[in-house]
């Protein structure tokens, strides 16, 4: 097994046991349910056809998905996180581990604001409206990740100010269709233009703000 493999292995093993905290503490139920019954309410009569409606449901992403990133950055008290971080061999694992777990919700909820309306709606979503909705939430889903890690512990460690600065970035960058990942992501659904450039940005954003996250740590050690 090479270097690679094995810290790959291990991070993936951090990952695990991230999931399995989030899940047992249940804390995650909050933001899917929230996002849930923003989805019952849009697509629960005539919500016309694609993609207008996905604008909606992709904003709804972009502060649930943050929500979710500072529940798992958040799970673990600053005491057993230092065990954490000790028993996963270094800092670098738990921040790759916590964007692996964090990104996978806000992709969960990307998801199920797609397919829902396709499998419920009596309106055809063909294979390139589908792609157009999928990329327009994964970049909101993305940037709302980086958004929650950059307010969630170790950068910000008072869940006050993480519920503040959430609120103030997400209600700035949402609403402006020439910012992107989000804002233009949205508009691009309005435009029929497939957002790739706003998600590849959001996932680069997610990563970067990962990597922020580490450097915090370190700073705090």
């Amino acid at each position: 097994m090479t270097a690679w493999t094995a810290a790959l292995v291990r991070t993936a093993a951090v990952a695990r046991y991230l999931a399995a905290d989030v899940g047992r503490s249940q804390r995650f139920l909050l933001p899917v349910l929230v996002h849930g019954a923003v989805l019952a309410v849009l697509f629960g009569g005539d919500p016309g056809p694609p993609p207008g409606p996905w604008a909606v449901s992709a904003l709804a992403v972009y502060p649930t998905a943050a929500w979710f990133a500072v529940v798992v950055a958040n799970a673990e008290a600053p005491e057993q996180r230092s065990v954490t971080i000790a028993t996963a061999g270094g800092p670098a694992r738990v921040a790759a581990a916590t964007l692996l777990v964090a990104l996978a919700g806000g992709l969960v909820l990307a998801a199920a604001s797609v397919l829902l309306p396709a499998v419920l709606s009596r309106y055809p979503y063909p294979p390139a409206v589908l792609l157009l909705g999928a990329l327009a939430h994964l970049a909101c889903a993305a940037a709302g990740t980086a958004v929650g890690l950059l307010v969630a512990r170790p950068v910000v460690t008072r869940i006050g100010w993480s519920f503040c600065l959430g609120v103030a970035v997400v209600m700035a960058t949402a609403v402006q269709p020439w910012l992107p990942p989000a804002g233009s992501a949205v508009d691009a659904l309005v435009s029929g233009r497939l957002p790739v450039a706003e998600a590849l940005l959001g996932v680069v954003l997610a990563a970067a703000a990962a990597v922020l996250s580490w450097s915090s740590e370190i700073r705090r050690a």
